[in-house]
């Protein structure tokens, strides 16, 4: 059954030293995803309407990590790690419910950026789109193991 296998943030009053190149994320083994917003108390959300939460598979991970990456939880940005979701084959509009109520919807893949291939000191033009990034449609508390469903795309 596919779930949530991983839950990291970074705490707001967290700041990076200057010269860091790793991302900072804490674990969770609970977290509350807000609508319209992101991960509660997590200093990435509610900047941007569409980049809400980075959700990575562990499929996606295991193939990283065999390219010799560095995929340990949070080492990519992401805040989920779902496993049993092959998250490159959603289109955009698609939703997830995790665990009972919270609900996500798929914004766009993920690109990466500098700050990325800085934090896994190499390249990342090969690896494809890394994730999805996605928005907090219906919010409510998630844990470490809730079950996720993906769910027809929202209608147009």
């Amino acid at each position: 059954m596919p779930q949530i296998t991983s839950i990291v943030y970074q705490p707001r009053d967290q700041q990076y030293a200057e010269g860091a190149v790793e991302f900072m994320r804490l674990p969770l083994e609970s977290a509350d995803l807000v609508a319209g917003h992101g991960i509660r108390g997590d200093r990435k959300a509610g900047h941007h309407p569409d980049r809400q939460l980075n959700l990575l598979s562990t499929g996606w991970l295991a193939m990283a990590a065999a390219k010799g990456y560095r995929a340990a939880p949070g080492q990519f940005g992401e805040q989920l790690i779902l496993d049993g979701v092959d998250l490159a084959t959603l289109p955009p509009g698609t939703r997830l419910q995790l665990g009972d109520a919270a609900v996500l919807e798929i914004v766009k893949g993920r690109t990466g950026c500098t700050r990325l291939e800085a934090a896994q000191g190499r390249a990342i033009a090969g690896l494809g789109p890394i994730g999805v990034l996605a928005r907090v449609i219906a919010g409510a508390s998630i844990r470490v193991g809730d079950p996720v469903a993906v769910l027809e795309p929202a209608a147009a």
